[in-house]
């Protein structure tokens, strides 16, 4: 399975995220909000890898230091999934502080083996939807809204254990 470490935006933003998700739902499509566990909520991976060690964390916990973060979401990502259609996600807006963040995040974790977080490789992005067909990607596109600007903070990170499927806040100030 896969273990992550993902940025958590502030209260204001998450809900807006979730508010996204909810005009794809008007419209019928799927969307990220239709799991409805208590660990899915809006986030910017920031690095994965097969395994994360638990000595592993200390370095995380140096590595985010600067937080909290400014952010920038909007514009539409579409990443092609083959067969299993397209993901659409919100792009987030690069910054130095963000790249900073992210690349001692990837260091810290020390495991590049599952790709797309090296430097000139990550793409920043909150998804909204996966697995959508063209047709589907059609109608999103045409929701009023859909990709307007959000500007944010990320407060905190947070350990994804795929195996365990459990999720644990690692800096805090976001609320449960």
């Amino acid at each position: 399975m896969v273990q992550s470490v993902e940025l958590l935006p502030d209260a204001a933003t998450e809900a807006e995220v979730r508010r996204r998700w909810s005009l794809l739902g008007a419209a019928g499509l799927p969307h990220s909000g239709l799991h409805t566990g208590a660990s899915n909520r809006p986030h910017i991976t920031l690095a994965v890898a097969p395994e994360l060690p638990a000595n592993r964390e200390d370095d995380i916990v140096r590595a985010i230091i600067g937080l909290p973060l400014r952010l920038r979401l909007g514009g539409l990502l579409l990443f092609p999934r083959g067969r299993g259609g397209v993901v659409m996600a919100l792009a987030v807006t690069v910054s130095a502080e963000l790249l900073t963040l992210q690349d001692a995040v990837r260091r810290a974790v020390g495991d590049d083996r599952l790709g797309h977080q090296a430097p000139g490789e990550w793409t920043p992005h909150v998804t909204l939807a996966r697995r959508l067909d063209p047709g589907q990607v059609a109608v999103a596109l045409g929701i009023s809204g859909l990709a307007a600007d959000i500007d944010g903070t990320g407060v905190a990170v947070r350990r994804w254990d795929g195996d365990a499927k459990q999720d644990r806040v690692i800096s805090c100030d976001v609320p449960s």
